[in-house]
């Protein structure tokens, strides 16, 4: 198996080719953090890894380039927001793949939302993917806000090389949240 030290970031493009309009700025926005040298955000991200490819690519193209990131990632971070589908997105097949081949932590990531306490209570921005998943216990997760430092750390903390959650609907303590959503 490859070096895995990316991270793959997966999220719903909604069908949309205006990047603005689909959870694609939230992937914009976790980029730009990483270029700022102002700010200590640094991590691999598995997408340079290979060729990129457009909307328009094929689908099996799509699903090839998938397959190759996954392979090289240490965690999957799931961008989760109120527009995310239940299917119909290359997102279902990144979680599955993810979970079902690769066995990679994944990191659900909440859009919105200052802290995350109770996970199930946000299954309605889960895709059916991750539901089957999670309910059926396979999925390795963590589950937080999308907040600078509690990214970076769960990135760190959390992989296929080290720490894995343990189970599907694993939080940080209120305390370790509050602490970190203060720097």
């Amino acid at each position: 198996m490859a070096n895995r030290t990316g991270t793959y970031i997966a999220f719903d493009g909604l069908g949309k080719t205006n990047p603005t309009e689909s959870d694609f700025k939230y992937y914009a926005t976790i980029q730009a953090w990483s270029a700022n040298k102002n700010i200590d955000f640094k991590f691999v991200n598995s997408h340079d890894k290979t060729a990129a490819v457009r909307d328009a690519s094929l689908r099996s193209t799509l699903e090839s380039r998938i397959r190759e990131r996954l392979a090289a990632s240490k965690n999957c971070l799931v961008i989760l927001s109120a527009d995310t589908r239940k299917s119909g997105s290359m997102l279902s097949y990144e979680i599955e793949q993810a979970v079902d081949k690769y066995k990679i932590p994944l990191i659900c990531v909440y859009t919105d939302y200052e802290t995350i306490y109770k996970p199930k209570e946000l299954s309605n921005r889960w895709p059916d993917a991750l539901t089957k998943r999670i309910n059926d216990g396979t999925a390795d997760a963590i589950h937080i806000a999308f907040k600078k430092e509690i990214l970076l750390t769960a990135m760190s903390q959390f992989s296929v090389n080290n720490d894995s959650p343990g189970s599907s609907l694993v939080i940080y303590t209120k305390e370790t949240q509050e602490r970190l959503n203060s720097k």
